[in-house]
């Protein structure tokens, strides 16, 4: 038997392994074979556009074996890429995966490609096959002539060679998710993360994208539903609590579940003790403003401005909640007729660009600003 070639193709910025696994497949071109020779012939051409011409007539000729035409498409996406071409390298990369659908360096290429096009879906979609073909891997069939402990082992090598890759595409994914632009379609591709990546260490930076994107639908029932299957999953994260007590605490039918989960947070984040981070200091503001505006629907307003005076204490590194915080702050001075205190938080608002700054300029002409 002849011993095979294993190509190593570098492909945008991953590397190709030429070898075969049973759920993660990989391009296999078998030494000394036709392909081979093809290979080795067009590695020669030193020239880009005439190995390109020399990858064309490749495809054409061994068009009936997959596994060249994903090698030759792969090689043409590459050509494409190097042009500056990412569409046209996108398209010849998808070709490749047609033949290799499970192969995880394709998949990282195209989803490194499409993330430069900031084609959010497609990252995903790429990142998704990748994450199920590697779920694939413990669930194959043990072969009859082999010994359990032979395929635990076989099973645990298989998984271990597909990490890295894998934790590419996870990691593609999440920044696919946390930049797409529409809230429809982020939360879309929060579903397909959480089923291709179960038990992501990312899950709980995921689930809060999804709590921000259903908040931004308007759809409070699935909110308040997704919400708390979040938080049975993540019941320590006070990031995800504070952005759920910010989003569910307007909602009458789920105020006290909002009141809970803003108390919960600040419970968790603890940021008065010297290890706390900015994180944990920005999750304990968020709450406590959620916390701020509850009590003031309650018409419990001293208490509010306590909560109010907090989150902006902590709220520092956040400009937008920030100025939530600090409008709604001004709002509870007003409610307790204490105006010389609204105004000049508002004075402050009404001058600075966002999204309090018409709110603030309305308040302040109501409690006799200018």
């Amino acid at each position: 038997m002849k011993p095979r070639h294993f190509f190593l193709v570098v492909l945008g910025g991953l590397v190709l392994t030429v070898a075969a696994t049973a759920q993660v497949t990989h391009i296999v071109i078998p030494a000394g074979t036709p392909e081979d020779a093809a290979i080795q012939e067009i590695s020669k051409q030193a020239d880009a556009d005439k190995r390109l011409v020399l990858l064309q007539d490749f495809l054409q000729k061994f068009a009936g074996n997959p596994a060249a035409v994903a090698y030759g498409n792969s090689q043409i996406s590459q050509y494409y890429s190097a042009k500056g071409d990412n569409g046209q390298a996108l398209v010849y990369g998808d070709k490749a995966l047609a033949a290799a659908p499970r192969d995880l360096d394709l998949l990282g290429a195209q989803a490194s490609l499409a993330m430069q096009m900031k084609d959010y879906t497609k990252v995903v979609d790429y990142a998704a096959h990748g994450g199920m073909a590697v779920q694939g891997i413990a669930k194959q069939t043990k072969p009859a002539d082999m010994s359990e402990q032979e395929f635990a082992a076989d099973i645990a090598q298989e998984q271990a060679s597909a990490q890295k890759a894998a934790e590419y595409l996870e990691g593609l994914a999440v920044n696919a998710i946390a930049s797409e632009p529409d809230s429809k379609q982020k939360l879309e591709e929060v579903e397909k993360f959480e089923a291709a990546f179960p038990n992501s260490k990312y899950e709980p930076q995921v689930m809060e994208y999804a709590v921000v994107a259903l908040q931004q639908m308007n759809d409070p029932a699935r909110l308040a539903a997704y919400g708390q299957k979040a938080v049975e999953a993540n019941p320590d994260n006070a990031s995800l609590l504070s952005v759920l007590a910010s989003a569910l605490v307007d909602t009458s039918a789920y105020f006290d579940r909002a009141m809970e989960y803003a108390r919960k947070a600040i419970a968790l984040a603890k940021a008065d003790a010297p290890d706390a981070d900015t994180n944990r200091k920005l999750a304990a503001g968020t709450a406590h403003t959620a916390l701020g505006f509850g009590l003031m629907k309650q018409e419990k307003n001293t208490a509010a401005i306590t909560e109010l005076k907090t989150a902006l204490a902590l709220l520092k590194e956040d400009p937008v909640g920030s100025q939530k915080a600090s409008y709604l702050l001004a709002y509870a001075y007003a409610k307790t007729k204490n105006y010389a205190e609204a105004r000049q938080i508002l004075n402050k608002l009404a001058a600075a660009p966002g999204p309090f700054q018409q709110p603030a300029r309305e308040l302040l002409a109501k409690v006799g600003g200018r």
